[in-house]
């Protein structure tokens, strides 16, 4: 299998970023790591090894970026709106710099956004703001709706009680919900495809997700697994279900 590390200074981040790449070829798969994760953490956690069938086929070629999440959301000594300008400003590193340094390197026009937990947030969040740069977004166990996070129950709480224009495009069903009839016709034009496990703390914000988007009518599938499921075994079987089963199914 092909692999490569890549470094460069961002200049929309201002600082270094890493990737790793694998495979040759195939539907380029962006992948975010888990929260305060690096981009080595998927190769590590042997998901590249649950999908190595495909990567060797060359129906996907995968991309593992790095993560600012310690100067973004999981920076609590940061105020929300700055914590949120931090996160946008990571997803123009994402489609001002990788996208199309991918795209040099791989011609292939079908693109996916994919990850677990947090980068789950990450992948869904992304192509929701980014409609015309992704073909489908993949979401395993991950958070969508910062009323449910922010709850008295509530495993995160990245906002508290604030609230702008900022922290709003970076949460994903009030995003769908205030949505304009012409982004939700890209909406609709993407896969959105997650999953949670039935016993998941996250569990109420994938129902908040589910019914926004049924609520707009923007096909989507969602899958709820038995018991907690938020951990790389299930992360393994749940990717090889929606990352595409052959090269057709992933061609444009």
């Amino acid at each position: 299998m092909n692999r490569e590390y890549h470094k460069w200074h961002s200049p929309n981040l201002n600082r270094d970023m890493e990737l790793l790449v694998f495979g040759h070829a195939g539907a380029r798969v962006i992948v975010f790591p888990t929260s305060c994760g690096r981009f080595y953490d998927w190769e590590n956690r042997e998901m590249i090894k649950a999908l190595e069938y495909h990567i060797e086929q060359g129906w996907i070629q995968i991309f593992c970026v790095d993560s600012v999440d310690r100067e973004s959301w999981w920076n609590m000594e940061a105020h929300p709106k700055d914590r949120a300008i931090r996160h946008l400003t990571y997803q123009k590193y994402i489609v001002d710099e990788v996208l199309p340094w991918t795209k040099k390197m791989n011609a292939n026009d079908f693109v996916i956004a994919l990850g677990a937990s947090m980068g789950a947030y990450h992948a869904i969040n992304i192509a929701l703001n980014y409609p015309d740069n992704f073909n489908r977004t993949i979401g395993m166990s991950g958070p969508y709706d910062f009323a449910q996070m922010s709850g008295p129950y509530s495993v995160f709480n990245w906002v508290f009680d604030y609230y702008d224009d900022n922290v709003h495009k970076c949460n994903p069903a009030a995003s769908v919900r205030s949505a304009s009839d012409e982004q939700l016709a890209k909406f609709r034009k993407l896969d959105i495809i997650f999953a949670m496990g039935q016993t998941d703390p996250l569990f109420g914000s994938n129902e908040i997700f589910h019914q926004v988007l049924d609520e707009k009518e923007v096909p989507h599938a969602y899958r709820v697994w038995d018991g907690f499921a938020h951990d790389w075994p299930i992360w393994h079987e749940m990717v090889l279900h929606y990352i595409g089963g052959d090269g057709t199914r992933l061609a444009v």
